[in-house]
């Protein structure tokens, strides 16, 4: 029963049916009679020890017929709840000529009489029938009009008000404390005893019963029980219900069960709800977060839960990738959140980390028919690089194009025109999209509109290889060993490589920033070689020293890798333009080059079929990886693996570590033209298939590709994997989407674990200029004219060719373009004053002049430490090299890395 309202007992509408001439029905109302409330609590009663002080009862007790013995028909409601209940349950009539009448106006209440007035009626009723009145019939005004009016009797004392307080209450079951006084009836005496008694369908309204005489007891009950000891209250209670039905007790229990229930998520301190939680396996936990909102906010938002569930299961790579994908939530929060409502705390991102690497794990191995379409693409050109940015396939072509596409649809979604020769290098920041050519040219693309902003020139041959360097916080040591946290670079860069054997590094323009175009840009004769490098604001730096083309290059805060096909690696200090290192080891050509910042080290893959592990600490080499027999064009690098790929048709799978060789992929059956990898799979193409690995165990999973001619690239991201290939009917793109059914929000991990929205471009680019202006000594070697030329370079078998740059081709297969007898030349490097240190020399094909460098043959530098060696930034390079013919500088063509038809078309210098 309600504490609040008081109960009340509604008593079904009498009928009384007479006949005699004509018949005659009456229908009386009464109003709810209302019960004694109970007694309020003496003191506040805590709700934990009166957990159903407040319980919300069932319908069934709150409304309850009651039958009395004389057939009479009650309602038990229980407060305000069930005369709210009384008047929902109530029909409201209506027709032409009705009106709704308010509670006040009409007199149809009147007709609903109280308890009180129908006893009262009932006892004049008895007493006209000793007066030849019919008994039950109550006359109305127009019956019997004829009839003279009976003669009136003198009317007793009022009767008075029945009470349904305690103290008129019957007497109670229990024994009174303080004695009870003698009962008074509640109801009119009945008449006398000579009266002719009524018939039985003119009976009092109620005849009282034990039913009426508990509820009008129970406050009454209710204050003895209160004073009970708890001892004797549990028994009493225990003694009721051994007593009671099943009926009874079901209903007890539907109300006790969910009333004692206690949440221990919610009561136990947050440490102890994680350690429980963290014995519950991934299914167990999922159901646990749909028991309610506290159980799924409590779940979601545990970070250590996530955490030791990564761990748990294996998917937990070391933390710096874990870290890296939870910045970039929160930072994608932060810029699109604000305007969002959410009734529930968002998820830590280690939650989502977690759905997203189960699903890697089990979605591309287990979904054996994911959504597949294909679509050509670039005609019959070989597509060089390929993208998955933000939803967007990008791809580059030696047509000399850049095509956006959609990769739920395959629609061309932009085409990107406007370089003169073919793209080789792309990277990609949010809506920016960087491309560096043939033509010499670096231009910058705004993604949502397709137009090119800016274009850059300065490099007199082949832009090769280039990256966008985004700001990361650094660990960084000072002189007295003194670690301080430190953010570079402090604004996004552009570090790019080229065959004139020079890097450039340049600011990235942000949207808005006054657009630039150099020489020949807009489609004249001029040559973006004569560009006057110094016209323009966003270069920084002219990073010389290599010998020979920049083949390969990689970036990550201050530090720069390049690899070259000098046989050398570099480390740059990409800030001040610093060469850090030079790394002597490889016997041939540089092709790849990774940077591994988590171990401070680096790795690179040569012609002469070695994987060497630099450490950027003391520019040592840790390891030299042998077992590749050719060329190991690719290199890939995950937190756990570092994968290499040659032409000798294999993929090694190698411990970042130690070094150590874990498992050899080999299936294939020709050279390894593309591949991509994470800490689950491997995608590898070549030959005219294309192949998925399991990473761990070095096994075959499936082949997603078979029967076409070559595959040229390949690049997958979360739930989406693209590949680009050549078949009979010329170039395709295939997309894959291995999502199911609720993974839409399957959220993928960036490759490197490099998040566009962690490098937010927030902070003041000044910090950075006046950091490359800062007073170091930067090594400017002059510019020659002319490329020395190797000697010894040997005929290279079919499977390496397939991965060689067409430069390369030209070179081993086509011979020399121009050869001239030449001396050995000793060139001096010059230290540039501090303040040009920031600045680059012009370099223009006519007015170079060979300057004097000394340099060492590459058989000297072989001759060196048999796991390499490191010279320290130099400030005098000494490189002793045999009498050699020199050549003019490689032809500005296409210079495709991937296996491709050569084209027998004239070609542009």
């Amino acid at each position: 029963m309600a504490s609040s309202g008081r109960p009340s007992l509604v008593l079904a509408p009498s009928v009384s049916v007479t006949t005699v001439v004509t018949k005659t029905t009456t229908t009386t109302s009464y109003a709810p009679i209302p019960l004694p409330a109970l007694p309020p609590p003496s003191s506040p009663k805590d709700p934990k020890n009166y957990p159903l002080l407040r319980a919300n009862l069932p319908h069934s007790l709150r409304q309850f017929p009651i039958v009395f013995p004389n057939g009479a028909r009650a309602t038990f409601r229980d407060g305000e709840e069930g005369e709210e209940e009384m008047q929902e349950d109530q029909i409201f009539v209506g027709g032409e000529g009705w009106h709704m009448l308010k509670r006040d106006e009409g007199t149809d209440l009147a007709k609903t009489i109280g308890l009180g007035d129908a006893i009262e009626r009932f006892g004049r009723k008895r007493a006209f029938a000793s007066d030849n009145m019919m008994e039950g019939i109550e006359m109305t005004a127009d019956f019997g009009a004829s009839t003279p009016p009976p003669r009136k009797k003198p009317r007793g004392p009022t009767l008075p008000h029945i009470s349904t307080m305690n103290a008129a209450a019957p007497p109670s079951p229990l024994p009174s404390p303080h004695g009870s006084p003698p009962p008074e009836s509640q109801l009119p005496s009945a008449p006398p005893s000579g009266a002719a008694s009524p018939q039985p369908q003119n009976q009092a309204p109620i005849q009282p019963d034990l039913s009426l005489t508990t509820l009008l007891t129970l406050p009454s009950l209710l204050s003895h029980f209160s004073a009970l000891p708890p001892p004797l209250q549990s028994h009493v209670l225990l003694t009721f219900l051994r007593h009671s039905p099943l009926t009874v007790l079901r209903t007890l229990h539907s109300v006790l069960t969910p009333t004692l229930a206690r949440d221990f998520l919610t009561q136990l301190p947050p440490e102890l709800v994680s350690h429980i939680l963290s014995f519950l396996p991934f299914p167990t936990l999922a159901r646990a977060s749909r028991v309610s909102k506290t159980w799924r906010a409590t779940i979601d938002s545990d970070p250590v839960l996530w955490r030791d569930l990564l761990k748990g299961t294996k998917i937990w790579f070391g933390g710096d990738s874990e870290n890296a994908f939870a910045h970039a939530i929160f930072a994608k929060r932060r810029h699109t959140l604000p305007s969002i409502p959410h009734s529930l705390p968002l998820p830590h991102p280690y939650k989502i980390l977690f759905k997203s690497r189960h699903l890697t794990r089990t979605r591309w191995v287990h979904n054996q028919n994911p959504k597949h379409i294909t679509f050509p693409a670039h005609g019959h050109s070989v597509v060089t690089c390929l993208l998955f940015s933000h939803g967007r396939i990008i791809s580059a072509s030696d047509d000399h194009s850049i095509h956006v596409y959609s990769p739920l649809t395959g629609t061309l979604v932009r085409s990107l025109d406007g370089h003169e020769g073919g793209v080789w290098a792309l990277a990609a920041t949010k809506n920016t999209l960087v491309s560096g050519s043939t033509d010499r040219t670096v231009r910058i693309w705004d993604l949502s509109t397709g137009r090119c902003t800016h274009v850059f020139g300065g490099h007199t041959s082949t832009v090769r290889c280039l990256a966008i360097v985004k700001p990361e916080w650094l660990d960084m040591v000072d002189d007295d060993g003194i670690v301080t946290r430190e953010r570079w670079p402090k604004a996004p860069l552009i570090v790019t490589g080229s065959r004139d054997h020079s890097l450039r590094v340049w600011s990235l323009p942000r949207p808005g920033d006054a657009e630039y175009q150099c020489y020949g840009a807009d489609g004249s004769d001029a040559d973006p070689a004569d560009e006057d490098i110094e016209d323009n604001p966003y270069h920084k730096l002219h990073l010389e020293g290599h010998d020979h083309a920049v083949r390969a290059l990689a970036a990550r805060g201050r530090t720069l890798v390049s690899g070259s096909y000098d046989c050398t690696v570099r480390i740059w200090d990409i800030i001040t333009g610093k060469c850090k290192w030079v790394l002597v080891g490889h016997t041939q050509r540089v092709y790849s080059v990774v940077l591994d910042t988590t171990r401070n080290q680096a790795c690179s893959g040569s012609m002469d079929g070695t994987v060497r592990i630099w450490d950027l600490k003391t520019g040592l080499c840790k390891h030299a990886l042998t077992g590749h027999t050719s060329l190991v064009g690719l290199l890939g690098l995950s937190p756990s693996h570092l994968v290499s790929a040659a032409a000798d048709s294999t993929l090694r799978v190698w411990d970042p570590d130690t070094g150590e060789l874990r498992h050899t992929l080999a299936a294939h059956t020709g050279a390894i033209t593309c591949f991509q990898h994470d800490e689950f799979k491997v995608l590898s193409g070549s030959d005219g298939t294309l192949k998925m690995w399991n990473v761990r165990d070095g096994s075959v999973v499936k082949d997603l590709l078979t029967g076409i001619t070559g595959v040229w690239q390949v690049v997958f991201e979360g739930r989406w994997c693209v590949a680009a290939s050549n078949s009979g009917d010329g170039t395709v793109l295939d997309v894959w989407d291995f999502a199911g059914e609720g993974d839409e929000e399957w959220e993928g991990e960036c490759p490197g674990g490099i998040y566009d929205e962690d490098s937010d471009d927030d902070e003041d680019e000044d910090g950075e200029l006046d950091a490359m202006d800062q007073d170091v000594d930067v090594v400017v070697p002059s510019e020659v004219d002319l490329e020395e030329d190797e000697d010894g370079d040997e005929v290279q078998s079919g499977l390496e060719r397939d991965v060689l740059d067409e430069d390369d081709e030209d070179e081993i297969a086509g011979g020399r373009l121009s050869e001239v007898n030449s001396q050995s030349m000793d060139m001096e490097e010059m230290l540039v004053p501090p303040a040009s240190s920031s600045s680059s020399r012009r370099s223009r094909a006519t007015s170079r002049a060979p300057s004097q460098q000394s340099k060492a043959s590459s058989s000297s530098a072989l001759s060196g430490p048999s796991l390499g060696t490191a010279v320290a930034g130099p400030s005098t390079r000494v490189r002793n090299r045999p009498a050699t013919q020199a050549r003019a500088l490689p032809p500005n063509d296409e210079t495709p890395t991937r296996p491709r038809t050569r084209s027998t078309g004239g070609r542009r210098r």
